[in-house]
């Protein structure tokens, strides 16, 4: 599991003053980052190698607002790998309140090479996620 840590700007919040339902997902996309850094590896390198990672199904759950100005722990963990595919789950909490469950969630991602079409997740991907879980 890794945590990254965010923090609230006004611009994602919305009339009400809370964090919007869809920058979730962009805090996911955060972590997920994050995670592939925290492990020597890097989406970046993964594209230079002609394989893409795309979102292929979301999920979320909101559990209490998130508010400007609030620091945002995101764990992420690896919670399923297959031949072509894997899946992550996140929970945000409020940074210093680790009861504090704001969201939970999930994204499956497919692997595909350049031409779109569905490929093995390369070795040096698998041996880190297998390092993951």
């Amino acid at each position: 599991m890794v945590e990254a840590r965010i923090r609230v700007i006004y611009g994602d919040t919305d009339q009400m003053g809370v964090v919007y339902h869809a920058n979730y997902l962009r805090y996911f996309e955060f972590a997920r980052g994050e995670f592939f850094r925290s492990r020597g590896g890097s989406y970046r390198e993964l594209e230079r190698e002609g394989v893409m990672l795309p979102v292929i199904e979301v999920a979320a759950a909101y559990k209490a607002p998130a508010r400007y100005d609030d620091e945002l722990v995101v764990r992420v963990w690896v919670s399923d790998f297959k031949r072509a595919s894997l899946s992550f789950s996140y929970e945000v909490r409020r940074a210093g309140a680790p009861e504090s469950l704001l969201s939970t969630g999930r994204t499956v991602h497919a692997c595909v090479g350049r031409d779109g079409k569905p490929t093995r997740l390369p070795e040096a991907l698998v041996r880190l996620l297998q390092e993951a879980t």
